[in-house]
């Protein structure tokens, strides 16, 4: 079992990063919140889970240990697998996730891509006694390469109610052109009235 990797990024598509350690390339599925963190040719350190089936080994990565902990509570809830945890986890950051299980808000959940009403209940109902409390306040991922005007301007958006997965691509293509915060927001906001 792995516990973590320190390598460079050596390419990112959606949902996917491979990372080069030791000569070697390791093809990682991510949540889009772990992916923002993310910078092509950019050394990083990505916790990680393996799955093995009998037909599939797949490598899941987490920029937080906090988001990998999240992501195993929420694949222990029956009916949610590895997929759907790491769409849970790219609609919504671990410290409102947390809070919305502990508080019972089903609404909130259930307004993730992916997970319906019935599934946000299951989720509440399995985890409510189970997440941690220092979920609740969650810091910042251990890679040095942390883009702190991406992941500010997300939680911003995500606070006016836009998912973190629609708002991604948005915030990249804008910061490539300023660091200004308010600026890569009004262009993000801009470009969704069109």
């Amino acid at each position: 079992m792995y516990s973590y990797i320190k390598g460079t990024v050596e390419d990112i598509s959606e949902g996917l990063v491979v990372v080069e350690c030791a000569g070697l390339g390791y093809e990682i599925s991510v949540s889009t919140t772990t992916l923002s963190y993310l910078r092509l040719g950019a050394e990083t350190k990505l916790f990680l889970y393996q799955l093995v089936r009998e037909d599939d080994i797949s490598l899941y990565g987490f920029a937080t240990a906090a988001e990998k902990s999240m992501f195993l509570k929420l694949t222990s809830v029956s009916g949610v697998g590895p997929k759907l945890a790491l769409a849970v986890l790219s609609g919504i950051n671990v410290s409102s996730l947390t809070n919305a299980i502990v508080c019972g808000d089903v609404k909130t959940l259930a307004k993730i891509k992916g997970i319906g009403k019935k599934t946000a209940e299951r989720i509440v109902l399995e985890l409510k006694e189970n997440v941690d409390d220092e979920l609740l306040s969650v810091g910042t991922p251990v890679n040095s390469t942390v883009d702190a005007v991406v992941n500010n301007a997300l939680v911003a958006l995500e606070n006016m109610g836009l998912p973190r997965s629609q708002a991604y691509e948005a915030v990249l293509k804008a910061r490539a052109e300023t660091d200004n915060l308010a600026e890569i927001i009004r262009t993000v906001l801009k470009g969704l009235k069109k």
